[in-house]
């Protein structure tokens, strides 16, 4: 976090039509730490010594609890326990840039827990104010191909600098030289994926609200210790980085990235929102899918809902209503008909709902696959559904547009239609982008069994049969698009 500013420029796009609902309850939080789940619950801590709590990923109150104030915390489960580090002082909060990094545990991070209780802070780094760098803003990797743990940290003012940690301690190890990596960027984060290091960087102004200019970037090595380098090849210590996460959709200045792994295929980005012009221009947690090409990380947008071609990846058929086809009375066109052809062509006027739905059976209708073709027994209206939610979205309706005709699971593991949506909990749906840009597609519960469903999926079990069936990233048979045609 600083306070000087440069400028930069942010655009970021729109992918799906609608409007985006926004994570409920009280999400205002700066400076996230990388959301963390315990005992069924999620957490994220913020600058100042507070955070944010979730029982489900969607709807986030205040209430979680880090001593020692400071700013830009990062929080990492190791074993059994929960390690935190974080920034005192520095940045210009009550010291200039004379900052210290200190690391604390705990072995749960809910403070109803009877196991609460964060152990004494130990410093990690310092820096004294006088020297090209800003002790603030740290985040951890714990490297998965060899168990040793590392700390990034610093600001514009100078260097970002990695260190290395005993993740049984949290302590410096011994004799472990800083090593500068990057400049130009602060609030960095490392991550690890497919034999690569990847180093995230926020550039650009933060803490001025709506202009606010924060954005996110990354460059990547085969090395922890760097070079990181962009995908024009320049050097992160020489100002590079590729952009991942700029403005868009109503919300300027992402910073302070985090990394959660779902599930395999389904990752998600945490961030903050310096301002939100929705919510008055404050800061708030915000929660994108995480995907990935060529080996690049992007964000993707949060899914909005709107009417949809839900096509499978498998054969690119469309989930449609198992009812009979019905042709279109238009006259055939074409070069075969000399006279015709000397005549502006008019527009084919769709076929619509009224002209077909009489042919419909009153009660269950079965799902299907086949061609798409424009049909209204092939449109789908997605929705968001008032209340709980998964981590990044709320449930979703999935009806035949025009009607309440509910896409819905049933108790042995197949996928019908009833007349009417009733909000029951097979009629709602979990939907996630996976990081190759497609989408699972989940029921919140199958009929008969308590649990919250994480496990199955609406599934291509054929080119032209739907079913539920566990989710498998590695097949196409577990992938949806939703297009928009």
């Amino acid at each position: 976090m600083r306070r000087f500013f440069i400028t930069t420029a942010c655009i970021f796009s729109s992918l799906f039509i609608g409007r985006v609902a926004a994570q409920t309850g009280a999400p205002y939080i700066h400076d996230p730490s990388t959301i963390a789940e315990c005992d069924g619950k999620y957490f994220s801590f913020g600058t100042g010594g507070g955070g944010l709590i979730s029982n489900d990923g969607w709807s986030w109150a205040s209430g979680a609890d880090r001593p020692g104030g400071g700013a830009a915390p990062d929080v990492m489960k190791i074993g059994n326990r929960y390690l935190c580090i974080y920034g005192a002082t520095g940045g210009g909060l009550g010291g200039g840039h004379n900052g210290r990094i200190l690391t604390m545990w705990n072995n749960n991070l809910d403070p109803k827990s009877p196991d609460f209780k964060w152990s004494q802070a130990i410093e990690v780094a310092s820096s004294d104010g006088m020297e090209d760098q800003d002790a603030i803003d740290p985040s951890l990797l714990l490297d998965p191909t060899t168990g040793r743990l590392w700390a990034s940290y610093g600001t514009y003012f100078g260097t970002i600098r990695l260190i290395e940690l005993d993740p049984k301690t949290g302590m410096r190890v011994s004799g472990n030289k800083e090593k500068d990596i990057a400049i130009d960027c602060e609030a960095t984060d490392l991550i690890y994926r497919n034999g690569w290091y990847y180093l995230l960087g926020t550039h650009g102004t933060c803490c001025d609200g709506v202009n606010s200019t924060y954005n996110i970037v990354v460059g990547r090595s085969k090395s922890v210790e760097g070079p990181y380098i962009d995908n024009v090849g320049r050097d992160m210590f020489h100002g590079g980085g590729r952009m991942v996460i700029a403005a868009g959709d109503r919300k300027t200045g992402a910073g302070h990235f985090g990394r959660t792994i779902i599930d395999e295929g389904v990752e998600v980005a945490s961030f903050h929102w310096e301002a939100d012009f929705d919510m008055g221009g404050r800061s708030v947690l915000a929660i994108r899918p995480l995907l990935w090409k060529n080996d690049w990380p992007y964000a993707g947008e949060q899914f909005k809902g709107g009417v949809f071609e839900i096509e499978s990846e498998r054969r690119g058929y469309a989930l449609e209503l198992a009812v009979d086809f019905i042709r279109m009375q238009v006259a055939r066109q074409g070069w075969f008909n000399r006279d015709q052809m000397q005549e502006a062509p008019k527009p084919v006027v769709n076929q619509t709902l009224d002209e077909v739905k009489g042919s419909w059976p009153e009660g269950n209708i079965p799902a299907r696959i086949g061609d798409y073709m424009f049909r209204p027994h092939q449109r789908w209206n997605v929705q968001a559904v008032a209340g709980d939610g998964y981590l990044g979205n709320p449930y979703f309706k999935i009806v035949i547009d025009g009607t309440e005709r509910a896409l819905t699971a049933t108790a042995d593991c197949e996928v019908t239609t009833v007349p009417k949506f009733t909000g029951a909990d097979e009629q709602l749906w979990r939907i996630e982008q996976l990081t190759d840009g497609t989408f699972r597609i989940m029921p919140k519960r199958i009929p008969g069994n308590d649990a919250i469903n994480t496990r199955i999926c609406l599934y291509s079990a054929g080119d032209s049969t739907p079913t539920l069936a566990p989710y498998d990233f590695s097949t196409d048979n577990s992938k949806w698009n939703f297009r928009n045609h």
